[in-house]
């Protein structure tokens, strides 16, 4: 991966529909050889995907929150299933520390919260934080060289 790539990667998570053309002219490139490049990028697993940012709150969902869930590991089998299963989550890490998994989830009320979190307590131990307010929003890595 050169530096034309890294340029590549940085206008696509900026835009993803971006147009090819577009692409090319900021990298100087033309529009096969940047199509090349971001075909080779997918194909190195580089690229995972293409996806809309949605607004929760124009959707409906007013409760951002981030739940920690301490999980036994013989539990993991039966818990990744159900998590996956779960639409409103929105991001599950297994982490270091006190709790085993953190959680992003959106839900429209705190009473659907709550029977959330009443179900992952069958699963082990639960501290929440509800979101009030987001100073940065989801955005990519660097692909600048450090």
């Amino acid at each position: 991966m050169d530096q034309m790539d890294r340029k590549i990667l940085t206008i696509l998570q900026e835009n993803a529909r971006t147009p090819l053309k577009q692409i090319a002219e900021q990298v100087f490139l033309s529009s096969p050889a940047v199509s090349a490049r971001i075909e080779r990028l997918e194909a190195a697993g580089i690229i995972t995907g293409y996806q809309a940012q949605l607004s929760c709150a124009a959707l409906g969902y007013q409760i951002k929150a981030f739940i920690n869930l301490e999980v036994e590991p013989s539990r993991k089998p039966e818990f990744y299933p159900y998590i996956e299963s779960v639409p409103n989550v929105m991001e599950c890490d297994c982490v270091t520390g006190d709790y085993s998994m953190l959680i992003k989830v959106a839900f429209r009320t705190t009473q659907e919260l709550d029977q959330f979190i009443n179900h992952l307590q069958h699963f082990g131990r639960t501290r929440t934080q509800i979101v009030f307010s987001t100073a940065v929003e989801h955005r990519g890595v660097s692909a600048a060289e450090e």
